[in-house]
């Protein structure tokens, strides 16, 4: 929560010295495209792939620091390639990436912030891999203090940046490996103190490391399949004026709940998982699955409603200020209420996948993200030319709903212990409802307060008072209709933080 709320202290530092001008999407490209290759390498393949293999080492007491080891040496080995040659290959990365910007301003500036910030990769995906370490022993808090550590040393830059009359953007993106270094640092000390101990040395190709690997491919596209949906989106939006950043602003605001509530209950439950099927406690696995769907989507669901209710109030109370205008509200406002659409799907995925990797299964998945990102590309190719510039939120919304209910279909052949129990079914129409509910309050209460949420000075007391009302009524009413128990929510947190 404390990353996600300096997130959004970042990015609206970024906006109000930015704009959404050239700057602005050449940042938004070159911070993406290292991003992009760390959820394949790190969150999407290794994390899929290392921590279920790393989780039953360590139920089993099966050497898990030699193979940790060797996937270090390994991944280290990969990323310091890929960084070699993507830093010469740069121009023809960033036409892959957004061929649209050719030719203009943005291109150059997005070349330049990219050699800057690519080397990130190397630093982030190896501390994502000391993470899954940490996970896997239960450990999650210097895990998920790294991000933070990320978005103070951005402010830090920028506002010193500012404060000195330096080049702001040059120094927001020149800030980022050295904060993937810190990261790394960060969370290597964590697993020195937590009893682990890696040790470096050359890669070698063990039976471990050809079956990690052999998992790790389909893992990489079924982890970052998200990822791939956006930058398929990106490549579309950088033909229109302005639309990189729009996209990309919404993209952050729907994050906060995907990143506080979904990514969080998937990292808990993958070595939760891969634990009880080694120990095979199936009826185990089936409630620590069931539970985790209820938080998640309890959670979920209202704030899916929010930002498709009050997506205006949010974003220009958020973002409005400095080179940011009312344009750029409006329009990012539109993305995020297309995305809310798709908020539970995104928030689904990462509680059903866990089902499938921690039975080192992420074949199924890869399969089912191509069907995915083939739709992603359809709808944002073909209705482009057709309804303009949010096409690509319209195509990320479908698919993924779309790699939800294969995912769905696919679990169905674990048997019995890969579904929801009947608790799940039955409180889950009750979060719906209580949930509209909130949203009709949240509309009349909007109403009401615009013109004090159109006051500069005002305007974020307001948007507090109105989320406030928002919770207070999606509480008050989902205990009454039994949709969930605030004790056991409580209970739950704690298990997961």
């Amino acid at each position: 929560m404390l990353s996600r709320i300096l997130g959004f202290v970042r990015d609206a530092m970024i906006l109000a010295f930015l704009g959404t001008g050239p700057l602005y999407q050449a940042y938004v490209v070159a911070f993406r495209l290292p991003n992009m290759f760390r959820r394949f390498f790190a969150e999407g393949a290794f994390n899929m792939a290392f921590v279920p293999m790393f989780s039953k080492r360590l139920e089993g007491g099966e050497d898990p620091d030699g193979f940790a080891s060797d996937a270090f040496a390994g991944l280290a080995t990969i990323l310091i390639g890929l960084t070699v040659l993507a830093l010469a290959a740069m121009p023809w990365l960033m036409y892959a990436l957004a061929s649209g910007f050719a030719g203009q301003e943005q291109f150059t500036l997005s070349v330049e912030f990219g050699r800057i910030a690519f080397p990130y990769i190397l630093f982030i995906s190896l501390a994502a891999l000391l993470s899954g370490m940490l996970n896997a022993a239960g450990r999650f808090a210097a895990a998920a203090a790294a991000p933070v550590l990320l978005n103070i040393l951005l402010v830090a830059a920028m506002t010193l940046a500012a404060w000195s009359g330096g080049d702001v953007a040059r120094a927001l993106i020149w800030m980022i490996p050295v904060a993937g270094v810190a990261q790394f640092a960060l969370l290597w000390v964590a697993v020195k103190r937590a009893g682990f101990k890696v040790t470096l040395k050359r890669p070698r190709y063990t039976p471990q490391m050809r079956n990690l690997v052999r998992v790790a491919i389909p893992a990489a596209l079924a982890g970052g399949v998200v990822q791939i949906n956006l930058l398929v989106g990106q490549q579309v939006a950088s033909y229109f004026d302005k639309a990189v950043g729009w996209l990309f602003a919404a993209d952050r605001l729907y994050q906060l709940p995907l990143g506080v509530v979904g990514i969080a209950i998937g990292i808990v439950l993958l070595p939760d998982l891969s634990r009880r099927l080694k120990a095979e406690d199936s009826e185990g696995s089936k409630t620590a699955l069931s539970r985790a769907g209820e938080l998640a989507l309890a959670l979920t669901i209202p704030s899916a409603i929010a930002l498709i209710v009050i997506p205006l109030p949010l974003v220009s109370v958020l973002f409005e200020r400095g080179a940011a205008t009312a344009q750029d509200s409006a329009a990012i406002a539109l993305a995020v209420a297309i995305y809310g659409l798709g908020l539970p799907a995104f928030v689904l995925q990462k509680v059903m996948q866990p089902v499938f990797f921690a039975r080192e299964d992420t074949r199924r998945p890869f399969y089912y993200a191509i069907v995915s990102m083939v739709v992603n590309a359809a709808l944002a190719i073909g209705l482009a030319p057709l309804i303009g510039w949010f096409a690509p939120a319209i195509a990320t919304t479908v698919a993924a709903w779309v790699m939800v209910f294969l995912l769905r279909a696919g679990s169905r052949t674990f048997g019995d212990v890969a579904h929801f129990d009947a608790r799940f079914g039955q409180r889950v129409w009750r979060m719906v409802a209580a949930s509209l509910i909130m949203g009709i309050v949240l509309w009349i209460a909007a109403a009401t307060l615009a013109p004090f949420l159109g006051m500069p000075w005002i305007r974020a007391g307001a948007l507090t008072v109105l989320i406030g009302i928002g919770i207070s009524v999606y509480f008050t009413v989902g205990q009454l209709l039994g949709a969930f128990s605030i004790s056991e929510m409580k209970s739950s947190l704690r298990r997961s933080s």
